[in-house]
């Protein structure tokens, strides 16, 4: 599980203070708009929208740590702040334990105590310079809830030889849905109450399907041909909890000269080759139940003297209507939906990609 907005957040803020090819790269790796004007102008737009409402609890905050009396340039400082919305607090990092409880209690408050320890003390030493960090809350509940009388145990099929019992929700309703021949797959949007979000379920046909799913990923997140169906939907309730280390994926998307001496942040701070990221690392949470979904991630950024890496950032364009205004049809052809198997799934908020995962096993943690 990833969330792509908050490592996209992260990395649009970096590549505000990256020049040249070291922005470049960035951005293509990243699809970001292809200049940095343009990405600021998208970030100046956004952030003051991506807030909650009296149906769900949406939060996002920016904050980067600076080491004691390390020189941020001026001109980023006021990026951070008027466009990106960031805090900026100066740290001592070479108290490796005391940073990094300062950092991850910021944390912890910002994603509603889901998100522990971002941050290693381990990771932490007298050549760290600056921490980015972006935190992302989200909780909502079904416009159609699942009876809890109707959970029951039901198995699930992690291969096509092994097999687990797993709680399995169960309901019946009017569904954006969509079987797609080519990716051998079926689609169901669950919206939240509020309109603009929803979770949209990606269902392999075969047991083991999952794999040449994923082969398929840009496809897969491509705008679905959904149509309103009458949906008979079991999905199991999943938890999960996971830490991603990104080096490798920005690597395979070409952020090369970010990792090495010849990148240019000088944009941050210092001269170029000064300042490289050592590390991004990503920590989610998400729960899904009969009542909704709670979710959070954290992403931050490890900024040394030398040494750089990203992830990879997707803009949804999956349709999202108002399904209050919905009547029930009777004569809706009934349409199954039985998640009994490896599936992906995604939450989208006003067409931005806040969450998206795979569930091997529901009761993965």
């Amino acid at each position: 599980m990833i969330s792509p907005f908050s490592v996209e957040t992260v990395l649009a803020l970096t590549q505000s203070g990256a020049k040249d090819e070291t922005a470049e790269e960035i951005r293509a790796g990243l699809r970001l708009p292809n200049s940095t004007e343009k990405t600021e102008s998208v970030y100046a737009s956004l952030l003051p929208n991506l807030r909650g409402n009296e149906h769900y609890a949406l939060h996002t905050a920016n904050k980067i740590y600076v080491k004691n009396s390390y020189p941020l340039n001026e001109g980023f400082k006021n990026i951070a702040s008027n466009v990106y919305q960031s805090g900026i607090e100066n740290i001592d990092f070479s108290q490796k334990t005391e940073a990094a409880d300062s950092i991850n209690g910021w944390v912890e408050k910002q994603t509603e105590d889901k998100i522990h320890n971002l941050i290693d003390p381990k990771s932490l030493g007298e050549d760290t310079r600056v921490i980015l960090i972006n935190a992302l809350y989200f909780k909502g509940k079904w416009v159609y809830p699942f009876e809890p009388l109707a959970t029951n145990k039901q198995n699930f099929y992690k291969t096509a030889s092994e097999v687990v019992q797993v709680d399995t929700m169960h309901n019946t309703d009017l569904y954006y849905y969509y079987e797609s021949p080519e990716l051998n797959a079926k689609f169901l949007q669950l919206p939240y109450e509020g309109d603009d979000v929803s979770m949209v379920i990606v269902l392999p046909n075969e047991k083991e399907g999952l794999a040449a799913l994923e082969g398929q990923i840009e496809n897969v997140f491509a705008a679905p041909k959904f149509s309103l169906e009458r949906v008979s939907v079991s999905l199991p309730k999943f938890t999960i909890e996971n830490k991603v280390q990104l080096k490798k994926i920005l690597k395979n998307l070409g952020v090369d000269k970010a990792f090495t001496d010849e990148a240019d942040l000088s944009g941050i701070a210092g001269k170029k080759g000064e300042l490289v990221i050592s590390d991004v690392v990503q920590k989610a949470f998400i729960n899904v139940t009969e009542t909704g979904t709670e979710a959070a991630a954290a992403t931050a950024g490890v900024f040394r003297s030398s040494k750089l890496f990203f992830a990879e950032f997707a803009w949804f364009d999956v349709h999202i209507v108002n399904f209050s205004a919905v009547e029930f049809d009777p004569e809706f052809d009934l349409k199954t939906f039985v998640a009994d198997h490896p599936f992906l799934f995604y939450i989208k908020i006003k067409d931005i990609a806040l969450f998206a995962g795979r569930v091997s096993s529901p009761t993965l943690v």
